[in-house]
């Protein structure tokens, strides 16, 4: 089969993507990339110029779709309690299974280094902070940190979750955050 003279961009990161979740970062290069999608590998150097290129804008594609998948979270969720679990149960199904998540550790590992994919993930969880504290705007008794407080407690219960990964981890999520909110909102 002849190789393809032209693919988006979003179709060769989904398959960087991809090859980094299944092989780890380091098995991208330009020679696996071309043999994945089927550019030649001097296209994808043209498109990227170097490795290091090439993996930040896979993984900037990545926060890309989390940023545009959070959103639609946030939008579906009311502006209750409720709806501040219900926004990170549905970003926790993203994760797969234990296998999967151990990969995507690796994938943090990757924006832990570098300045600008560091710079994204701060920005996501600024936004996912506000909106999960704009949830209990109406909570008598919510501390003013709820949104940082539900977010650690998530990404908290994600890790522990993954040293027993038994049951879906949503339920996992849904029954932490659940106790969570119940132990930092008092009723008056």
């Amino acid at each position: 089969m002849a190789r393809p003279k032209t693919m988006p961009d979003s179709e060769v990161l989904t398959a960087a993507l991809k090859m980094m979740h299944e092989k780890g970062p380091e098995a991208l290069t330009f020679a696996s990339l071309a043999a994945a999608c089927g550019l030649s590998g001097s296209t994808l150097v043209q498109r990227f110029r170097n490795k290091e290129e090439l993996a930040r804008a896979a993984l900037l594609f990545a926060w890309d779709d989390l940023d545009a998948r959070t959103g639609t979270a946030i939008a579906a969720a009311p502006k209750t309690p409720q709806g501040a679990v219900d926004i990170l149960v549905s970003l926790s199904g993203d994760y797969g299974g234990i296998e999967a998540y151990a990969e995507g550790l690796l994938m943090l590992r990757e924006d832990f280094r570098d300045p600008r994919l560091r710079a994204r993930g701060s920005a996501w969880g600024e936004v996912l902070s506000a909106a999960i504290t704009a949830c209990f705007a109406a909570t008598p008794g919510a501390p003013e940190n709820i949104g940082m407080l539900m977010a650690s407690q998530w990404q908290g219960c994600l890790l522990w979750w993954a040293f027993n990964p038994t049951g879906l981890v949503e339920a996992h999520v849904r029954k932490s955050l659940e106790e969570l909110v119940a132990a930092v909102v008092r009723k008056p």
